[in-house]
Order: structure tokens, then sequence, then C-alpha cells
């Protein structure tokens, strides 16, 4: 069994900054890639960003330059600092895993989601 808790909302003013982190933990063998959707309200979940085994990365073209995904193996963790966060950032945010458990199979695991709304 796999679990991905998620901290680090809250709410910031616009401008502001917040850090979210997602640690999984359980019958992991290794993990292929980590990273963070959203959904705002009325709206479809989009990818934000994610990051490979290999460290590399990609971003939705709305928060480049203002989020910086990054990881800690050692930890099963993945971080995303948010900077210059505007008013449409305000979304229920959900950590993602593909990874490959120790009986060698491969799956895709969701957080429970954290709020982040952002005040104009």
């Amino acid at each position: 069994q796999v679990q991905l808790v998620e901290s680090g909302g809250g709410l910031v003013q616009a401008g502001g900054s917040l850090r979210l982190s997602c640690a999984a933990s359980g019958s992991i063998f290794s993990i292929n890639a980590m990273g963070w959707y959203r959904q705002a309200p009325g709206k479809q979940r989009e990818l934000v960003a994610v990051i490979t085994r290999g460290g590399s990365t990609h971003y939705a073209d709305s928060v480049k330059g203002r989020f910086t995904i990054s990881r800690d193996d050692a930890k099963n963790t993945v971080y995303l600092p948010m900077n210059s966060l505007k008013a449409e950032d305000t979304a229920v945010y959900y950590c993602n895993a593909d990874l490959i458990d120790y009986s060698l199979a491969r799956s895709i695991h969701w957080g429970q989601g954290t709020q982040v709304t952002v005040s104009s």
C-alpha cells in the first residue's frame, strides 16, 4: 500500500509565496516520476509540474518561471515552491506519483489534495 501526504497549502496574498511538499510512503521500490496537478472550481484537473527519476522537469506554461519542482529521492518527497502567486493559481493541488512497488508492479497514486487560495 502506498500513501502520498501533501502539506504546505494555505491562504496567501497575490504576489506571495507558498511551498508544497508531498511525501510518499509504503511499498515503494522506485519512483519513476512525481508531479503536481491542480483543479480549480468548475475546471478540469491540469498538470502543473512533473519531475522524472532522472531529474527532467516539465511545467505548465502558466507557471513557468514562478514554480520550481524538485525531489528528494532519499525521502521519496517532491517539493513545489510557488512564487509570485496569482489569483488564478487558486485551486486544490494534488500530488501524483508514478512508481514501482515491491511486487514490481507499476501504478499511479494520488494524494488527498491541499487547498491553495490566492487573494487579489
